[in-house]
């Protein structure tokens, strides 16, 4: 299905204008990437709600509250026994993985009140996923798509930025492109993007923009790209940006530019290069985010140094939207009556806005967490 509807139509959505979103709980959220979860108990919270996150000695990942049921001391700063079982670091009580207690201390019958909630986790895609919402509900093939992350196909690295702003400004950010031209006007930002049309479809959970800039210069980071593999490249290229969201806040570009004329519009991307910016953003509160990226490629696969430079170029770019994002979200704050208005480009994300109202509205949860 093809958005037709022009912006200010749009905008007469209740989701246009929240400006602090709330999340829905019946999804998959990445908790932490699958390297940072170990035998010695991470804490990070998701969507308000606090988790001791572990592995059991067979290596299957684990998310309790992070609050023992006796004094509610935090289960992170516990310690990881034989099997699945974790201990609270106050009283030594014991839990297993599915958060029922199986030892107290000087006591030989246990309570049988004594569990802690714990909640369905899935890894994939080199990240370590959990759902907060019913459990009954928790369909590991509904985690979004990211395959590109595992496959033998792509190479690449990434990293987690702790965004102090609503997850809705994140994906705002990321649906509309063509703020590059004037936050990253040093890297990947040229005025074609604001002149080039785009077009969004829509389709159960997903929204797609695709937008495409025929016969223009390479812009400093796509230049450097080309020339890694085709050394001493000039001329014009085409570029695309393929933006698919997945709700409930899951983003993969499709991005990348090939010379000029030689059928990328077509299908036809072997005189380019091709890049995926996977981007999945978790809600930890109201105003902060945990915003997981990887840039990945599917070109000269073998250089880590490739590797290494596209995640500390991108890094570069994503921390100056990290600083426009806080400073929107602080003068949100500061302007709580202020209503959101909405552009042409503005279309993609606003689609979005409609699916969470959508997901918000099945669980009876308000559209608005602040």
């Amino acid at each position: 299905m093809t958005s037709t509807a022009p912006a200010h139509a749009l905008a007469t959505e209740s989701s246009a204008t929240a400006k602090i979103f709330n999340y829905p709980l019946n999804a998959w959220y990445v908790a932490a990437w699958d390297h940072e979860v170990t035998r010695k108990p991470l804490a990070r919270t998701i969507a308000d709600r606090k988790l001791a996150l572990y592995r059991a000695e067979d290596g299957t990942p684990i998310a309790l509250a992070d609050a023992c049921w006796h004094r509610l001391a935090p289960l992170s700063l516990g310690k990881v026994l034989d099997g699945d079982k974790i201990q609270c670091p106050y009283h030594g009580i014991v839990y297993n993985g599915a958060g029922r207690c199986v030892s107290m201390p000087a006591q030989g019958t246990i309570n049988p009140s004594a569990t802690v909630p714990s909640f369905p986790v899935v890894e994939r895609y080199r990240y370590v996923w959990v759902w907060l919402g019913d459990p009954t509900l928790a369909d590991p093939a509904t985690v979004p798509d990211m395959s590109q992350m595992s496959s033998d196909e792509w190479a690449g690295d990434g990293l987690t930025i702790h965004a102090k702003c609503n997850y809705q400004l994140v994906l705002d950010n990321l649906m509309d492109l063509t703020h590059e031209e004037f936050v990253h006007s040093s890297s990947i930002g040229q005025e074609e993007l604001s002149e080039s049309e785009f077009v969004v479809t829509h389709e159960g959970n997903r929204v797609t923009v695709t937008r495409w800039m025929l016969n223009i210069d390479a812009p400093p980071f796509w230049r450097k790209n080309m020339r890694d593999k085709f050394p001493g490249f000039e001329g014009k290229v085409d570029r695309w940006q393929i933006i698919h969201f997945e709700g409930p806040s899951t983003i993969c570009i499709d991005v990348g530019v090939a010379k000029a004329g030689t059928g990328a519009p077509e299908g036809d991307r072997s005189q380019g290069v091709n890049g995926y910016v996977m981007n999945t953003i978790t809600p930890e509160s109201a105003r902060t985010s945990h915003y997981f990226w990887a840039f990945m490629r599917n070109y000269r696969l073998e250089s880590q140094l490739i590797t290494t430079q596209l995640r500390n170029g991108v890094f570069g770019v994503f921390g100056e939207d990290e600083a426009m994002l806080e400073a929107q979200q602080a003068a949100i704050d500061a302007n709580p009556d202020y209503e959101f208005y909405n552009l042409n480009i503005d279309s993609g994300g606003l689609w979005v806005r409609r699916l969470l109202e959508r997901m918000l509205q099945a669980e009876g949860r308000p559209l608005s967490a602040g």
